[in-house]
């Protein structure tokens, strides 16, 4: 599974109206179903600030990744957003969060829901990367890089 397979433009919000941590991710979860990707948005906002509550999801580097698993899911969705102003997670690092990648799936997804996680801490990690998804102005510009960033890594797999 590709993040790419997961995210369309139309998801991508730049920037988000949001500047608090609650706001952005229950912004994110609208964005989600207003493009029928999550029937209960309500469910989803609680499983997701249920999660958030327990631990930060801000997990350094200007990135967050808030997660939950709900029954207003069917299949593993993401959305991303970048706010105005960068947002206090309480992150690890202690530092704002200028980017955040929600990932929502349903209760039976656990293992394509870890994977998610994982690809998109293994994005973020690369330093190119972030820096250019960090200066993208736009929802089509930062699906762009993603799918670039795929591509990249598929060709070096591709010559190993």
């Amino acid at each position: 599974m590709e993040l790419s397979e997961l995210i369309q433009p139309d998801c991508i919000k730049v920037p988000l109206n949001s500047t608090d941590k609650q706001a952005a991710i229950f912004e994110l979860v609208d964005l989600l179903a207003e493009h029928n990707h999550v029937s209960d948005p309500d469910a989803v906002k609680q499983a997701v600030w249920q999660r958030e509550s327990t631990r930060t999801t801000g997990i350094g580097h200007g990135l967050a990744i808030p997660h939950g698993k709900a029954a207003g899911c069917e299949r593993l969705v993401m959305a991303i957003g970048k706010p105005p102003e960068p947002i206090d997670f309480q992150s690890v690092d202690k530092q704002p969060v200028h980017v955040i990648f929600l990932l929502v799936s349903p209760h039976h997804q656990t293992g394509a829901h870890i994977q998610a996680l994982a690809q998109v801490s293994r994005l973020m990690a690369r330093d190119a990367f972030r820096r250019s998804i960090l200066e993208a102005d736009q929802a089509q510009a930062i699906h762009d890089l993603i799918v670039q960033q795929e591509s990249i890594a598929v060709e070096s797999k591709d010559t190993q």
